[in-house]
């Protein structure tokens, strides 16, 4: 089941609406407030996205979809930007195949929503590190697949 109820065409829609990065910020961080929480057990340093300037834990799990695997993802920060950049990561990659995630193109979403241009180095580096983590996670479900 989808962390929110909000589609990637929705982020970007809402994104033209606000030209200004102060309330797109202001956006991001409301909806990292919609999030759900992880577990206190899920917030340990197995799960822990290394990279980041802020804390963020990083969980999947694999199901079954009509007899098709599909990760489910589920990440929580303690900055409430990192929040709002977890939940753009979640619209791109939860729900979605191992094979899918792998062959996903973000930096496209990310060029569309201006992250680069606007995002820290710090903040970029953090975010290329949940990126890669996600990655990780999906070529190790395509492992265990084959």
């Amino acid at each position: 089941m989808p962390a929110l109820d909000l589609t990637l065409e929705q982020l970007y829609e809402e994104f033209e609406q606000l030209p200004d990065w102060g309330d797109r910020c202001d956006y991001l961080i409301d909806l990292g407030m919609e999030l759900p929480t992880l577990d206190e057990s899920e917030r340990v340093e197995a799960n822990r996205v290394h990279g980041c300037q802020s804390n963020v834990w990083l969980v999947a799990d694999v199901a079954d979809r009509d007899g098709t695997p599909v990760i489910e993802f589920r990440a929580e920060s303690d900055s409430m930007f990192v929040n709002g950049l977890i939940a753009i990561l979640l619209l791109i990659f939860d729900g979605r195949t191992p094979e899918d995630v792998l062959q996903t193109d973000e930096s496209e979403v990310f060029r569309r929503l201006e992250l680069n241009r606007h995002l820290s180095g710090q903040r970029r580096n953090g975010l290329a590190g949940m990126v890669q983590r996600v990655r990780s996670i999906a070529a190790q479900a395509e492992r265990n697949a084959a």
